[in-house]
């Protein structure tokens, strides 16, 4: 039965301006199992060309190739890959090895296309290059080898998956006289044990020991005759190799082609762990971001509410600026209706069972200057007040920036020192008790007693009043303001002793007692309203906070820039390994791999850098991040860094991802590589 049955055969290549150059013109010839065919001619006569056709490698010619029947001309690619893979065997002049695999590697990578399992590779590999010879060299990489060793190699290779053809270019042009007779007579068993084997060469010695010689000449056939003389080999110790049993499945595993993306790493270990660390670079910048911005916010969200009761919630008109905020008209009772009305709508439709009623309603002011009133402190006659700086006399009377009245969530917590205010009684800011204590002299002002003056609209006369410093408070954001602070119901009753009408008096904020959850979402929903501001110190929070978030984000838009350019580093160096393994990649596609399987490997690869780019960047981040938080703490303090181990999974992720995205064009160019034009690059 013929094996493959050539008829009328022509191969045009283009050459520019629709002209092209006749390779091949009308062959017409078959080949048997069991013949040992020479196919001779000169340099560009036509032999390879029509040995790329047989092999499935050139699938662009007009006419037919039969083998067994069928017929290659206008098959898909998918299935001239299935046909490399299990019905052709490839032996080149130049061996075409692959480097960085060792022998073993070399010879299995052909199953390892082919899904097998690691034990029968290993099995059938080893069985067949210990029968060419080669027991000892398994564990060798290729340019450890002899000429002839390495050819002993590209033969088991090209034996593994037990083809019925065996295409030889010039397998023996690059040895000498003694291996070329070796590797002949290793030919030469192959056909004998019921092969068909191909040799192309332009050597009459080497075709004198070939049963049949078909001449190739300006891409004609001149000659095509049997060798009557040739006798089969006395040799059948040739193993014989079964099919693999998952030889069907012509699909390469995620696991294989990451065992040989590792292989083809570590072959160029410092150029791929130099990329790496330049990735990694941009990941620890990534990492160091995501950590000062949630350290920043938690920080400030921790100084908050230190000062703050997370169960209250402060409601007060909408200013114009941040003070402004809390300086402001009393709410009308139909402004309170309204409010009431709101918030209980926003609660339900959110779904929270608590309602505001109006007499949960606490009133209170966050800040009473600027409403028309103004407060200047004296101490009382006889207090020794002392010179200024420049030896001037100081009277002690000094005009207060801020005047508060204590929140109600306020407590003991809250004091540096001291007890809270209450009637006759007032505390102060760290600042207000520093420039008190240089007044007097003295390091505690507590329970000295001032006088206030207090000047309001609505009367003619400011009164006066003596109060008694109880306690420094920790007023968190405003610890620098020159500020008092003063119980409302107090200062209220005082305004009104002195002729005040009690209904004039301003209420500009309300305060809710509720649970922590449904207080956290009314502050929220008050911060996000432009009718309503919240407590001064979740207005300052929310300042803070987006500044923070504003920082956070340039910072992240940095480190983004800089994925980019590592993202086009990725790129270069990939395109250019794909440069530089261009014959690897034909030698791949020559025994079988699609190019699915192509782009899957260098998938692997990409994903195997983004892999070890983001374990590096982590490494290096976490040494970043002590060293950070060390000289912060010495400059500062504290430092405003938080790092979550989920951190470490967005490095990698996003390591991987940029890393794999920047693969896309490589791996797809390898993917398409002429087979043909890979196999000839030098």
């Amino acid at each position: 039965m013929k094996e493959i049955e050539i008829k009328h055969v022509y191969k045009h290549y283009p050459i520019g301006n629709k002209e092209k150059f006749t390779a091949l013109t009308d062959i017409n010839v078959s080949f048997k199992k069991g013949e040992l065919v020479s196919i001779v001619g000169e340099s560009g006569s036509g032999k390879s060309t029509l040995m790329n056709l047989i092999g499935g490698l050139d699938s662009q010619f007009e006419g037919d190739i039969f083998v067994e029947g069928v017929n290659l001309r206008g098959q898909p690619d998918k299935m001239l890959d299935k046909y490399r893979k299990n019905k052709v065997g490839f032996v080149f002049q130049s061996f075409n090895l692959i480097p960085h695999l060792s022998i073993l590697d070399n010879v299995t990578v052909a199953l390892t296309l082919s899904n097998v399992t690691p034990e029968e590779k290993v099995q059938k590999a080893t069985a067949i290059l210990t029968r060419l010879g080669l027991e000892s060299q398994l564990k060798r990489k290729p340019n450890q080898l002899s000429g002839g060793q390495k050819q002993r190699v590209a033969i088991a290779r090209a034996l593994i998956n037990d083809p019925d053809i065996i295409l030889a270019d010039e397998p023996t042009g690059a040895l000498d006289t003694g291996t070329s007779a070796q590797i002949l007579e290793i030919m030469k068993e192959i056909a004998d044990e019921g092969k068909l084997v191909i040799m192309v060469t332009h050597s009459e010695k080497i075709a004198s020991v070939s049963s049949r010689v078909v001449e190739i000449s300006d891409g004609r056939i001149i000659r095509d005759e049997k060798n009557k003389k040739y006798k089969k080999s006395k040799k059948t110790s040739m193993p014989k190799i079964e099919k693999s049993v998952k030889s069907e499945n012509q699909k390469l595993s995620i696991r294989s082609a990451v065992r040989l993306a590792f292989h083809n790493m570590w072959a160029s270990k410092t150029k791929n762990f130099l990329m790496s660390f330049g990735v990694a670079i941009s990941i620890v910048a990534l990492i160091i971001m995501l950590a000062f911005g949630s350290g920043l916010d938690q920080y400030i969200a921790d100084v908050s509410h230190s000062f703050t009761n997370p169960n209250i919630v402060t409601i007060s008109k909408q200013g114009d600026d941040l003070i402004g905020a809390f300086i402001h008209d009393p709410f009308t009772e139909e402004e309170t209706q309204n409010l009431i009305t709101e918030l209980n709508t926003a609660l339900e439709e959110n779904g929270y069972e608590y309602r505001v009623t109006e007499e949960e309603l606490l009133p209170g002011f966050s800040s009473i200057t600027g409403m028309g009133i103004t407060v200047n402190f004296n101490f009382p006659e006889g207090t020794e007040i002392l010179p200024g700086e420049d030896g001037s006399e100081q009277t002690g009377e000094t005009e207060v920036s801020y005047i508060y009245t204590t929140p109600p969530y306020y407590t003991d917590v809250n004091l540096i020192e001291g007890t809270l205010s209450g009637e006759n009684e007032v505390m102060l800011t760290p600042a207000a008790y520093s420039i008190f204590n240089q007044l007097l002299g003295t390091e505690d002002v507590i329970g000295q007693k001032i006088i206030l003056t207090v000047q309001m609209s609505g009367l003619d006369q400011p009164f006066t009043q003596e109060v008694t410093i109880t306690g420094v408070i920790d007023t968190s954001v405003i610890q620098s303001v020159l500020a008092m602070y003063v119980d409302f119901d107090f200062l209220k009753s005082v305004a009104v002793a002195n002729g005040l009408d009690p209904a004039a008096f301003p209420i500009t904020t309300y305060y809710i007692d509720t649970d922590e959850t449904t207080a956290a979402f009314l502050n929220d929903y008050i911060m996000s309203s432009s009718n309503y501001s919240g407590s001064i110190e979740e207005g300052l929070t929310s300042m803070f906070s987006e500044m923070s978030n504003t920082i956070s984000i340039a910072l992240t838009i940095i480190a983004c820039i800089s994925l980019i350019v590592s993202a086009i580093m990725i790129l270069v160096v990939l395109y250019i390994s794909v440069s530089e393994r261009t014959k690897e990649i034909g030698v791949l596609k020559s025994i079988g791999a699609r190019r699915k399987d192509i782009r899957l490997i260098f998938t692997s690869e990409s994903f195997l850098i983004g892999l070890l780019s983001g374990i590096v960047g982590i490494i290096l981040a976490l040494g970043v991040y002590g060293i950070f938080v060390a000289v912060l703490t010495s400059l500062l303090g504290f430092a405003p860094l938080s790092l979550k181990w989920y951190y470490f999974l967005i490095a990698i992720g996003v390591s991987v991802a940029v890393s794999m995205l920047s693969g896309l064009y490589p791996s797809n160019k390898a993917a398409k590589l002429d087979p043909v034009e890979s196999l000839r690059r030098e």
